[in-house]
């Protein structure tokens, strides 16, 4: 292969690394294998070639991202470099941003685990109306 047609196009899960959507390329694999990746919204599979203009749906978690590839590179670089190899639909976005709200207004309400001093204001209180 000449290096005018590595370009062109790359394994799914070596472009989802090297446009950091995952640390490593087995979590790539395995999220693709899970049916968490969709290529022109068909599951793929990890050694799929994409290409420009392919368009991915992506769920991380909570969160799942629309794109379309702008580019493929076949070396991992930083994250504003990756950030040009697609393009996030505006929806997606906004999508995100809302269910990124509703998650920290939850967390706000859940102050988590008591305090150990907590813990015995809740017995004495609990004590209390027991008796």
């Amino acid at each position: 292969m000449s290096p005018a047609a590595v370009l062109q196009q790359l394994r799914l899960d070596k472009w989802l690394w090297t446009a950091r959507f995952f640390k490593t390329r087995a979590l790539a694999a395995d999220a693709i294998k899970g049916g968490k990746v969709l290529v022109n919204d068909v599951r793929a599979k990890p050694s799929k070639n994409i290409q420009p203009g392919d368009q991915l749906r992506l769920r991380r978690g909570a969160f799942e991202y629309e794109l379309t590839v702008l580019g493929v590179s076949a070396q991992r670089a930083s994250a504003t470099a990756a950030a040009g190899l697609y393009w996030e639909h505006s929806q997606s976005v906004a999508r995100r941003e809302s269910i990124a709200e509703q998650l920290r207004a939850e967390a706000a309400g859940n102050p988590g685990r008591p305090t150990k001093r907590g813990r015995r204001q809740i017995l004495r209180f609990t004590q209390k109306r027991a008796n």
